[in-house]
Formats: C-alpha cells, sequence, structure tokens
C-alpha cells in the first residue's frame, strides 16, 4: 500500500482524504505514479463511473498503465509529466459542464498543481477529492528568488535556484500549489544542520 499518514500541522497545510464515488455526468480523474492504486480502488467501488471517466494519468516510472487502460475510461491519456500534462487538463476543464466530478490523486506536487488549474476554471476547492499516495516529496517555493524546487525529500535543501539552504516550512500556498522554503542560515551564514529525510 502507498498511503501515508502525515502527521498534524498548521492550518494552510492540505489534508487528504480518500476518493469516494460520487453521483455525476462526467467524471476526471489525474493521477502520477502511485496515485494509480487510488483510481483502481475507485473503480472497484463503482466500476459505472469508468464509462463516463476521463483519466489523464502520469506514470513517473511507474507501470500502472495497462491495469487503468483495462478499466475502459471513456478516455484516457498517459502523459510524461505534468507540464506535458497541463494543456490537455485545461482543455478538459475548459469544456466541462456542471456535474463535473474531480479526484485528483498521487504526489502532492501533482494534487496541488491539477486542484489549482481547476479552481481557476471555476471548480471550488472543496468540491475537489483528493488522495494522497505515494512519495512524500514535496514541491517547494523559495521566498527569496520565487524559485520552484520539485521532489524535496530533505530538510534543508538547497534551492535549485538561488543556492540557498533552506527550512523546509508547512506553510502552503494553494495559489502556487507549494510549500513555502525560507533561508535556515540567514543570521549565521554556513551555520546548517545536517540534512534530514522528510518525516523520519
Amino acid at each position: 500500500m502507498s498511503k501515508f499518514q502525515f502527521p498534524e500541522s498548521i492550518k494552510s497545510r492540505p489534508v487528504y482524504g480518500t476518493l469516494e464515488p460520487r453521483p455525476g455526468k462526467a467524471h476526471l480523474m489525474i493521477a502520477d505514479a502511485e496515485g494509480a492504486e487510488a483510481i483502481l480502488d475507485l473503480a472497484a467501488q463503482d466500476a459505472s463511473l469508468m464509462a463516463h471517466a476521463h483519466i489523464i494519468y502520469i506514470p513517473k516510472g511507474t507501470d500502472f498503465g495497462d491495469k487503468l487502460r483495462a478499466l475502459n475510461p471513456a478516455q484516457y491519456y498517459e502523459g510524461p509529466s505534468y507540464d506535458a500534462s497541463v494543456q490537455r487538463l485545461r482543455h478538459v476543464l475548459a469544456n466541462a459542464h456542471q456535474g463535473l466530478q474531480v479526484y485528483l490523486t498521487g504526489t502532492e506536487g501533482l494534487m496541488g498543481q491539477a486542484q489549482n488549474e481547476a479552481m481557476q476554471a471555476g471548480i471550488p476547492h472543496t468540491s475537489i477529492q483528493t488522495e494522497h499516495r505515494g512519495s512524500v516529496a514535496r514541491r517547494m517555493q523559495c521566498v527569496h528568488c520565487k524559485g520552484i524546487t520539485e521532489d524535496v525529500m530533505t530538510d534543508p535543501f538547497v534551492c535549485s535556484h538561488c543556492g540557498l539552504n533552506l527550512f523546509v516550512r508547512d506553510h502552503y500556498s494553494r495559489r502556487l500549489a507549494a510549500y513555502q522554503g525560507v533561508c535556515i542560515d540567514a543570521e549565521d551564514p554556513g551555520n546548517v544542520p545536517e540534512p534530514k529525510e522528510l518525516y523520519t
């Protein structure tokens, strides 16, 4: 199983649930990596969803594609990355009708970015289901240079844009779909603790 129980944190930090079938004329399911397992679990609860489902899947080195295709969704797209898939996502959202059900699952980075797109299309974040599966890596924004570093697994980490040593904070920006990182040695340059893996 690829589920992880996140520790309690501050209010801005996202909280994830478990995907549940909802009635609707269309179902948009977006997943990466082990997020495919949540879609498979969802289909096991209600296989009839697939007749009206559009699955957008980013494997990230996993091999769930054949199992997802075997669900016989109305539409299936498999992309090499989120960036490569975002135009399709925007097209689906732009042409969506009232009652679209949105299911996001997989890594926090994927869910945050896809939720942002859905919200920009007019879907309230409270109407979007999310379920975390797989990696606990974070998408981090440096508050100093504003650069985004993907797949951060250690605290502190080095900003991939400006090279500062950043403290991994739980403060989350829904607009940016990223956590905020702040310089850890600003007052005492070079005094940087040994990086530790997140959640250890």
